[in-house]
């Protein structure tokens, strides 16, 4: 397992400690990253550009389940990570099981929490405790038709066995 991948969130909070001392800004995001596509190498490249240090919360199988149906995810959770890992712009990746990362919020202390601009601030699960921390919030635009759910559409669209073909 990559060393950024860190599964221990109070280890990693203590890792996130040691960068906050030198100086260096926090920044936490969040997500299911199914299918990796270009909106999601845009926002979290911009996400980083928010600070010094990119910590994605990576939702588990478990929970993308809960939240997006009984199909998903496509790829398991050890796979994601490892992918998400793999770029350039991502510092440390860790998994979450609840439908939200609050607790991860909670543990982490970022000092910049990042989503989607599709997200009312007011509506961003752990907005309040980082701006109670003194951090704020960044709302990234996101990526007009890029999604993991029109990649899914397109693939089952173009290799769906046609009803009206015999083989």
């Amino acid at each position: 397992m990559p060393c950024k991948i860190m599964p221990d969130w109070q280890a990693l909070a203590r890792t996130l400690e040691e960068f906050r001392r030198s100086g260096k800004t926090i920044v936490f995001t969040n997500g299911c990253f199914d299918l990796l596509h270009v909106g999601h190498v845009r926002y979290l490249t911009a996400a980083r550009s928010q600070g010094d240090v990119l910590v994605l919360g990576l939702n588990s199988d478990a929970s993308v389940r809960a939240i997006k149906g009984e199909k998903r995810p496509v790829v398991p959770q050890e796979e994601r990570a490892e992918v998400v890992a793999g770029l350039a712009c991502v510092d440390f990746v860790t998994l979450f099981d609840a439908p939200d990362p609050l607790a991860l919020i909670q543990t982490l202390k970022p000092d910049v929490l990042v989503k989607g601009a599709d997200w009312a601030e007011d509506r961003i699960i752990g907005a309040d405790v980082v701006k109670a921390g003194g951090g704020r919030v960044a709302r990234i635009d996101v990526v007009p038709g890029a999604s993991t759910t029109g990649i899914i559409e397109r693939i089952v669209g173009r290799y769906a066995p046609d009803p009206g073909h015999s083989s």
